[in-house]
Formats: structure tokens, C-alpha cells, sequence
């Protein structure tokens, strides 16, 4: 087995170690609330599952965001190796997690490995999604 093979395969075993551990931390606290509608109850239409099943492999654009700034382009041009950007998020503040742009979690950072990840700590419903629209 070739060197990066194995690194790999060793990543996700302590990705898989560190899931497990969450789920069982979960499944002491707190039960997830049920927002999206159970994939069994398709309505009594019978290809419905074959219609879900066609989207499945359709990539979306997932995005973790830390912060955001605003600065000149004067400022910008002054940047270089070493330099701090302030951003408007608060540490241990939580992330915004986007797909496509749309606000759809929030999490904390997760390092395993020395490879960051988030574990979502609130789920968006798609009331509150389209509250934050109407505003």
C-alpha cells in the first residue's frame, strides 16, 4: 500500500473515530428535532423515490464562512506576507455554513488530523430561511 494511500485510510479511520464519538455524545443529550420530511412518505406516488434518487449526484457549492471585512482598495494593495486582516466575527463565535450561497447551518471548527471540519451545531429550517428573505 503506497504512502498517501495509507495516510488517507488512516484520515478517515480518526474522521470516522471522531463522527462515532459525536454521535454517541448526541445520543446522551439530545434527540434531532425532525425539520425535513421523511423520504419514505412520497404521497402515494410511485416513482417519486426514482425522481429523488435523479438529483442525488448533483454538486452544490458548500461554504464554511469565518468573517467578512470591508477595506479600500488602497489597504488591499498594502497587503502582504504576514499581514492580519480584521473580520467582523468574534472568536468562538459560531460559522456560517452556505450551500449555494444560502445560509443553511451554523457550526463550531473540529480539527482532526491537522484537517479543520465543522460540526454543525444548528440547522437552518426553511421557515427561518425564508423569514431572513423577507427581511
Amino acid at each position: 500500500m503506497s504512502n498517501a494511500v495509507a495516510e488517507e485510510k488512516i484520515s478517515e479511520d480518526d474522521w470516522a473515530a471522531a463522527m462515532g464519538e459525536q454521535a454517541a455524545a448526541d445520543s446522551k443529550t439530545a434527540q434531532p428535532a425532525q425539520i425535513f420530511q421523511q423520504l419514505a412518505d412520497t404521497g402515494g406516488k410511485p416513482g417519486a423515490m426514482q425522481d429523488f434518487d435523479m438529483i442525488l449526484d448533483i454538486p452544490v457549492s458548500l461554504t464554511v464562512e469565518l468573517g467578512r471585512t470591508k477595506i479600500s482598495i488602497r489597504n488591499l494593495l498594502q497587503l502582504a506576507h504576514g499581514s492580519v486582516v480584521e473580520l467582523d466575527a468574534l472568536a468562538g463565535e459560531p460559522m456560517d455554513v452556505l450551500v449555494n450561497g444560502t445560509l443553511i447551518a451554523q457550526g463550531e471548527v473540529v480539527v482532526v488530523n491537522d484537517k479543520f471540519g465543522i460540526r454543525l451545531t444548528d440547522i437552518v429550517t426553511p421557515t427561518e430561511r425564508m423569514r431572513k428573505l423577507n427581511r
